[in-house]
């Protein structure tokens, strides 16, 4: 993976950890910072996935990529979301 990809996963990450959020149904007991870093992580890993399946790199849009993304953003705000809302207080 190249800077460019990064910066752009980084990017994209933004974007991808907001509309996880939108997607989950009812409100998440996680901060936004939190979203935001699961997006950039979520874009990452969805990245090199694509790449491994060798669907990366297409003409236009990278639908599949992006699908992969965005699944796994919604994974772990889900399970991000559900840790935070059942850890225990001391």
């Amino acid at each position: 993976m190249e800077v460019t990809g990064i910066i752009s996963a980084i990017i994209v990450g933004l974007v991808i950890g907001a509309l996880a959020r939108l997607l989950i149904p009812g409100r998440q007991a996680i901060p936004i910072w939190l979203t935001i870093v699961i997006g950039i992580i979520a874009a990452l890993i969805g990245t090199a996935i694509a790449a491994g399946l060798g669907v990366a790199t297409t003409r236009g849009i990278d639908w599949i990529e992006l699908i992969i993304q965005i699944v796994l953003a919604v994974v772990g705000v889900m399970g991000a979301s559900y840790a935070y809302s059942h850890k225990k207080v001391s």
